[in-house]
């Protein structure tokens, strides 16, 4: 059969429809999950306690699949907390996304015991939950930030550096209990490293937004653009549609020596952040030529920040079959008339 194995990989879920269960499925990425697995006939359910996911996101996904696409979503409104609603949700399911999770290094700096609530026990939760319903794999979150202070790049899995912040540290322990999970229980898992994921559906608003919405927002209000440092600083931007690929790749692969394994998902090139910047104008002004040309404003360093991220992802390219189909241009294209009916 031709075609990627992500190629492969769709034609077979259509032919089989298979049970999902999304956790954090009103948010960015869940949310960008759900439409993918409906728009492929599956089967979902879904659990989220809108404590940061938007019900605008499910409706938006609704609108854009069929009727009888939409009938295949069950949703589970409540907290991965609970460990009762964790068995609730996934009664009856093939495969666990779990995407839900206290997903800001500075809400963790300020709330270390939320962060640890959300993020480990909730994470334990569902682990207890989906082995006691014996899915068939356990795909989860895992972050870039695991990496810490070492700050050699490319990035590879194995390097790994001490914790940064809280929530860096319940990724960290996340890690090692899903290799636990499959010691002590045979229980499958794989975790999937992010890297500066943008797209559609990705909150703007706050102060923690990711800098993609931001500077977009930004340029559409024609408001200064903030740089920290130089702009040279790099970072590997991932478009969702890359790590939606890794996630549906991860738990249906039939390699038994690629579960209970983490890999980097990312597309294996950085920008600086003044060819970011750049990018988003010449983008956003092929959209509207009204919006006038800007400068970056440009600020000292920010404590703590990272000079240069790039991800290897050669492991998940050998082991999953993953190949990035979108750069950062072609992800931006792709995604610039959200942003502008969104973000302004």
């Amino acid at each position: 059969m031709a075609g990627t194995a992500y190629d492969r990989l769709q034609t077979e879920l259509r032919a089989a429809p298979r049970t999902w269960l999304i956790t954090g499925v009103a948010g960015f990425i869940g949310s960008n999950l759900l439409e993918a697995l409906l728009k492929l006939d599956q089967r979902v359910a879904g659990l989220d306690n809108f404590s940061t996911g938007k019900r605008k996101n499910l409706a938006e996904v609704k609108g854009l699949v069929s009727a009888r696409q939409w009938a295949g979503f069950r949703l589970v409104e409540g907290d991965i907390g609970d460990l009762e609603t964790c068995r609730e949700a996934c009664a009856g399911v093939d495969f666990v996304l779990h995407e839900a999770a206290l997903g800001s290094v500075p809400l963790s700096m300020n709330d270390p015991l939320g962060a640890h609530r959300a993020n480990v026990t909730g994470f334990l939760n569902m682990l207890v939950a989906a082995r006691d319903a014996k899915a068939r794999r356990f795909v989860y979150a895992s972050s870039s930030a695991i990496y810490g202070n070492d700050r050699a790049v490319p990035i590879t899995e194995e390097r790994i550096g001490k914790p940064l912040s809280p929530y860096a540290a319940t990724k960290a322990i996340n890690e090692l209990y899903a290799q636990t999970f499959a010691q002590a229980y045979g229980f499958a898992s794989i975790g999937l490293r992010y890297f500066n994921v943008f797209g559609p559906r990705q909150d703007p608003t706050g102060a923690y937004a990711a800098v993609i919405p931001q500077w977009i927002t930004a340029m559409l209000r024609q408001a200064p653009v903030y740089i920290n440092g130089d702009g040279e600083t790099s970072r590997d931007f991932c478009f969702i549609a890359n790590v939606v690929q890794a996630n549906l790749l991860a738990a249906t692969t039939g390699h038994a020596e690629a579960v209970n394994e983490a890999y980097n998902v990312a597309l294996g090139k950085r920008t600086t952040l003044n060819e970011l910047f750049h990018s988003l104008q010449l983008t956003l002004r092929a959209k509207d030529a009204a919006l006038p040309m800007q400068q970056p404003v440009y600020r000292e360093f920010r404590a703590g920040d990272v000079r240069h991220s790039l991800a290897d992802i050669s492991k998940a390219q050998r082991l999953l079959g993953y190949a990035p189909t979108h750069d950062i241009e072609g992800g931006l294209a792709l995604a610039m008339d959200w942003y502008r009916a969104n973000l302004t």
